[in-house]
């Protein structure tokens, strides 16, 4: 499958900080949430989510996170699910990605 962000997969993701790394998931995860009830807007944002997510967790820099963000992504895909195992829903995740975009912005 070609990824969906390929700048990102090209190398730039590798650039940003982790807040502007999962500031940019964070964005994806909202587009997911709002979308729930247009099924094809939906699984576009989570598989753009879910691509985000795992160049995070391959950048070699956060290898002393990757125990938070694999749970991050686990989570994740439950909640997508209907959080079951987590009772975690989309819009809680949203509410914790907008915390690392403040971070990114202020950093600017």
């Amino acid at each position: 499958m070609e990824p969906l962000h390929k700048e990102q997969a090209a190398g730039r993701w590798f650039t940003l900080s982790l807040a502007e790394q999962m500031g940019n998931i964070g964005s994806e995860v909202g587009r997911a949430a709002r979308a729930q009830e247009d099924r094809e807007r939906y699984w576009l944002a989570a598989t753009r989510a879910f691509e985000l997510l795992d160049l995070t967790i391959s950048d070699p820099r956060w290898s002393k996170r990757l125990k938070e963000l694999v749970r991050v992504r686990e989570v994740f895909g439950d909640a997508l699910l209907g959080g079951n195992m987590y009772h975690t829903t989309l819009q809680d995740l949203d509410r914790y990605f907008y915390y690392f975009a403040l971070v990114a912005r202020a950093k600017r």
